[in-house]
């Protein structure tokens, strides 16, 4: 039997769980205080429920917290990071509805330092900022964020969380059998086909208002700090189902990720450690940042990661170091503890003697979905939040710090929309359930793991910090031989959670590939050197 829903998240980040809560929270209170009929709320998640980008999200969230900061200069770092290429109303947006927002998250429960002594919260500053305006939880701060909002969400009776299940496929009216164009206005979304991985059937999750809340595509990539869960599911089914997709080519390499071959997720050094003095050098041990950018180890994020591969590539070193010896190592202990100890027990580093080693890693999407301020798709009944939408607000690189800001201020503007249009979504009859007859079990996994190695080494030697139009164009090449081979065995093979993340990551790599080839200009994450030619 389909399970339904008046509402289905797919995702249990902060995007996918704040929208959650809202809704429960909203139609509970109708119920108590009119009577009105309860509602279904079901959350989907592919691993277990706190296994999200959330959760790995170390430095903190971002909003104009002190009487010395303003959103006009929040409002402007954000700006002059997206290169100019962000939405100045969605920024407006975002940037003055933060405070009202992460005051909810602190009502949840969600703790974040403070002052030795005192009620007023410890800000910290990252690159790009000219202000502190950084609230954190020692260097966790989006794992104790998860954390508030899974207790949050176990404790509102209409949220049902079904874990170790993996959207396939989105259901609209294509299901109907009607023919769909990505441009039309009158497309809709009634749910998704969704894989019990436990089962291994696929089972129909039919809702009136569906949010995608998938997170990133790190996995594309041979490093990345994302968690393995991150393969573009979300952004694969919207582009199948005629959703349209933006900015695909702003990927974000976060500067300093701990240098350990062969190690996938890679770990974060974060951007709050350069905030607290954190200085970079090279192999010799000789700063060089001022030979890039005035603001030095504090420059954006796309400035910092061009810097190191260049460092990287003229030495043919395999990493550059980060330097905090001559930080308060007692304070530095205290603001981050998860990376000292990490540090030690992996690498054996004593940070008050050693450098860190660190390299640049894939670590956000800037692009995805394209929504409007209220989070909506072009197919009616779908939104979209977090790091698998593109709202306009990072353009061309994200600032940092403001990637859960913009999670929860979305999610609360989705969840707003959705209250407003629930009376109109309707659950059409005669909905097909998922038909995969005349498949079998694949035999060889081992070709979707060669498939996915092949990928990963094709967008991180062709797609990467530096580009090129021949190392584009050989890049789309190869990606449709590995399209190619993997839809044949897609058709006739019962779905997998392997196949489908390779799918939905091959997808999302010729969507970064073909908006790189398309843009002409170097803006921000995104630098081709045939542009930079005169």
């Amino acid at each position: 039997m389909p399970h339904q829903f008046d509402f289905l998240v797919i995702g249990s980040g902060i995007a996918g769980l704040s929208y959650a809560t809202k809704l429960a929270m909203h139609f509970e209170n109708l119920e108590r205080e009119s009577n009105a009929p309860p509602v279904r709320i079901g959350v989907i998640t592919k691993v277990q429920a706190d296994e999200t980008n959330t959760k790995y999200a170390q430095g903190g969230i971002a909003a104009v917290w002190s009487e010395a900061d303003s959103f006009e200069k929040h409002i402007d770092d954000t700006m002059v990071a997206g290169d100019f290429l962000s939405d100045p109303h969605v920024v407006e947006i975002v940037i003055r509805e933060a405070p009202n927002r992460i005051r909810e998250l602190i009502d949840y429960g969600t703790r974040f330092d403070k002052e030795h002594g005192s009620d007023d919260y410890n800000l910290a500053k990252e690159g790009g900022h000219s202000d502190y305006r950084i609230l954190h939880f020692k260097d966790i701060t989006g794992a104790e964020i998860e954390r508030a909002l899974l207790e949050k969400a176990h404790s509102l009776k209409s949220i049902e969380i079904f874990t170790h299940y993996y959207a396939v496929e989105l259901i609209t009216r294509h299901q109907l059998g009607e023919t769909v164009h990505r441009y039309d206005t009158d497309n809709k979304c009634f749910g998704a086909y969704v894989l019990n991985t436990q089962t291994g059937q696929v089972e129909q999750f039919l809702a009136k208002t569906t949010l995608l809340a998938t997170g990133g595509i790190g996995n594309i990539y041979q490093n990345t700090t994302n968690p393995n869960i991150a393969t573009g599911d979300g952004i694969a089914m919207a582009y199948r189902a005629k959703a349209v997709c933006k900015d695909m080519e702003f990927i974000q390499f976060h500067p300093t990720a701990l240098y350990e071959p062969g190690k996938k997720p890679n770990f974060l050094i974060s951007e709050a450690v350069r905030g607290f003095g954190g200085i970079l050098r090279n192999k010799k041990g000789e700063t060089f940042m001022e030979n890039y950018d005035s603001r030095l180890s504090l420059a954006p994020r796309d400035i910092v990661a061009r810097a190191i591969d260049s460092e990287m590539k003229k030495a043919g070193n395999p990493h550059v170091y980060l330097d905090v010896t001559h930080c308060d190592y007692e304070k530095f202990v205290e603001h981050f503890p998860t990376i000292t100890a990490y540090c030690y027990d992996h690498l054996g580093l004593d940070l008050r003697k050693d450098f860190i080693p660190v390299v640049p890693a894939q670590h956000y999407l800037c692009g995805g979905i394209r929504v409007n301020e209220w989070g909506q798709t072009n197919i009616q009944f779908l939104y979209a939040v977090g790091e698998c939408s593109c709202t306009g607000l990072h353009g061309a690189n994200r600032l940092a710090s403001n990637s859960l800001l913009e999670a929860v201020v979305f999610g609360h503007r989705a969840y707003q929309k959705t209250v407003e249009l629930f009376d109109q979504a309707v659950i059409p009859e005669n909905l097909p359930l998922w038909n995969d007859a005349g498949t079998t079990h694949p035999e060889e996994l081992v070709l979707v793991t060669e498939m996915k190695k092949e990928l990963e080494s094709i967008m991180s030697n062709y797609v990467g910090i530096v580009r090129t139009n021949r190392r584009l164009k050989r890049a789309m090449d190869r990606l449709e031989l590995i399209y190619l081979e993997h839809e044949e065995l897609y058709r006739q093979s019962k779905v997998s959670a392997p196949i489908c993340e390779l799918r939905n990551m091959i997808e999302v790599a010729y969507l970064v590939i073909k908006m790189a080839m398309a843009r002409r200009e170097n803006r921000g994450l995104h630098f081709n050197l045939d542009n930079a030619k005169p």
